[in-house]
């Protein structure tokens, strides 16, 4: 192989798709950490480290080389990017939506109710005078649904979303669950037999 084509072409693009790699199982990793991912956090760390090394000893090996500079720098930005779309596609963890009004929530808790979500609402008391609360617990997945069903409600509402770490014996619709194949085995406790 042609030294300066592997200097300046093969040896950056292997270290920006690397980066991409490890910062995005970085990312996925971070956000499994919060949500209680107990065996698939660490494992997806591993594999960040492992490919990290990879990259970094490339980089020492050509510490001259600019160009792996930028190919680093370029990676470990695109890697942010591509692990929040990741993140953001397979949606894992559970929200919960407050929604203050000062109208009648009544009828928002109804529809909520007959499309499958849990609900709680409660009369309270704000600086402009009577205001119903109406907390709805959601899997993130279905956010969209969700804010469908405010929107045509009133779309002048105001709610405040907040990610949970859990939530047990609610009501949930049923949606698609994302499960990987690892996750599958793990769960079996099939790993390594």
């Amino acid at each position: 192989m042609d030294e300066q084509l592997y200097q300046y072409l093969i040896l950056p693009l292997i270290v920006f798709l690397a980066r991409i790699c490890d910062v995005s199982l970085g990312t996925l990793r971070i956000v499994f950490v919060s949500k209680g991912k107990k065996i698939l956090a660490p494992l997806l760390g591993f594999f960040e480290v492992l490919i990290w090394i990879v990259v970094i000893s490339q980089i020492i090996k050509n510490v001259n080389s600019v160009i792996c500079y930028f190919a680093y720098a370029g990676g470990y930005a695109t890697g942010n990017f591509i692990g929040m779309y990741i993140e953001e596609r397979i949606a894992i963890g559970v929200q919960i939506i407050k929604i203050f009004s000062s109208k009648n929530l009544h009828p928002l808790q109804k529809e909520l109710s007959d499309a499958g979500f849990g609900t709680t609402l409660i009369e309270g008391g704000g600086s402009s005078g009577k205001v119903d609360i109406l907390y709805v617990v959601i899997n993130r997945k279905s956010f969209e649904q969700t804010e469908k069903i405010l929107m045509r409600f009133d779309p002048s509402l105001f709610y405040v979303i907040e990610d949970i770490r859990s939530a047990k014996s609610g009501i949930f619709p049923q949606t698609k669950r994302f499960n990987l194949p690892l996750q599958r085995l793990i769960r079996r406790g099939r790993i390594g037999k």
